[in-house]
């Protein structure tokens, strides 16, 4: 039975140039070896060419690759005359070793990326079940949620979004937990579960907030581990009352949300600064609401901080509003699939923090059902 790696490039090396310098290192040394005085040898060249195909190629490439280079070692052994030399064999015997260092290290290479995969696949179904996404569309607008993990590890991050219908208008929460792992995701869990909740109950946005701050807090206190490792969460709050015309928002210490329309774009800073949520026992501001229009044709953009501390090679963050300045989205859809792949392009696929983000189209027709 066939591997499942077997014949292919090492999941994660992009094909092409990468996996051609272990044949390159044979290459070199074959013409060094003949290009030089017999008592010149290129072993190092042929030593390093399985080592090389370790991390890069499959097992079958990295056997193949080892082989190689041994018979190499010997052909040029015999195109010497130094086949019956015992001297001569003991370059031939190192490469011998390495070759067979490098099936090792290939085999190792590949359990701890199997291990790897394996604890994302658990961590991106975790992430679904903790953040379900939204229904396509509430009355008025249109709704789409993205979730990307960092790729820097298989560890969950406390990033978190989620939309309500309520009698209150369509309300809307993103969020990011401090810290990463299982405590970011029970934290996560609190505050979404406070939220779904309050949302249905609490008239007022502050009272909202509120109630999320107390839950958050009154849990801490109650599980060590999340007061010690998950101290707060920096959330925005957004509520879409009917017929959907504006927007009215609380900043609890989060990025900005953006507002798309006609091209431009217009950060919604808010007009007094608040404390992100679980740091009620330094301050007793629970926000302040802020109300915009949200006219028909525009669209509500909401991150998290791993879209805005996104860096290129050159240190230089991410700046959503200049980068979408232009940009008509379609769909909140194409809009979030939009910032991802600008995002990607920014940093050069180095994306080290994991991105929640949610945006809202408001394109008319019916309002959903319910009081204003």
């Amino acid at each position: 039975m066939t591997r499942p790696d077997e014949g292919r490039a090492r999941p994660g090396v992009p094909p092409g140039g990468g996996r051609l310098l272990p044949l390159l290192l044979l290459v070199v040394g074959v013409a060094l070896d003949l290009s030089t005085p017999r008592d010149v040898s290129a072993a190092a060249c042929f030593s390093a060419a399985p080592v090389v195909a370790a991390p890069l190629l499959s097992l079958r490439g990295t056997v193949l690759v080892g082989v190689t280079a041994c018979a190499t070692d010997l052909g040029v052994m015999a195109y010497f005359g130094a086949l019956r030399d015992a001297g001569a064999y003991s370059g031939w015997v190192t490469i011998a070793t390495m070759a067979v260092l490098a099936v090792f290290l290939n085999r190792l290479l590949h359990r701890r990326e199997m291990r790897l995969r394996s604890a994302r696949g658990v961590a991106v179904v975790m992430q679904r079940a903790v953040l379900p996404q939204p229904p396509p569309r509430i009355g008025p607008l249109l709704i789409a949620a993205r979730y990307e993990a960092a790729l820097a590890d298989a560890e969950l991050g406390g990033d978190l979004y989620a939309v309500q219908d309520t009698p209150y208008g369509v309300r809307c929460l993103i969020g990011d937990v401090r810290g990463k792992g299982l405590g970011a995701i029970e934290a996560a869990t609190v505050v979404l579960g406070a939220f779904r909740e309050a949302a249905e109950r609490e008239p007022a946005l502050t009272g909202l907030a509120e109630w999320i701050e107390q839950t958050l807090l009154r849990e801490a206190a109650r599980r060590q581990g999340l007061d010690q490792a998950e101290d707060f969460a920096t959330a925005v709050l957004a509520e879409i009352p009917r017929p959907g015309d504006r927007v009215r928002l609380v900043n609890l210490g989060h990025p900005a949300p953006l507002l798309l329309l006609e091209g431009a774009v217009r950060p919604l800073e808010p007009s007094r600064t608040a404390l992100p949520l679980g740091l009620a026992p330094l301050g007793d501001d629970t926000g302040h609401v802020d109300t915009v229009a949200f006219p028909e044709g525009a669209s509500l953009l909401l991150f998290t901080d791993g879209v805005t501390e996104a860096r290129d090679l050159g240190g230089a963050f991410y700046d959503a509003a200049a980068r979408l300045t232009g940009h008509i989205a379609e769909s909140p859809d194409v809009l979030l699939d939009t910032v991802l792949a600008d995002v990607r392009r920014h940093t050069r696929g180095r994306v080290t923090d994991d991105m929640a983000l949610l945006a809202l189209t408001h394109v008319g027709g019916a309002p959903a059902a319910g009081p204003n």
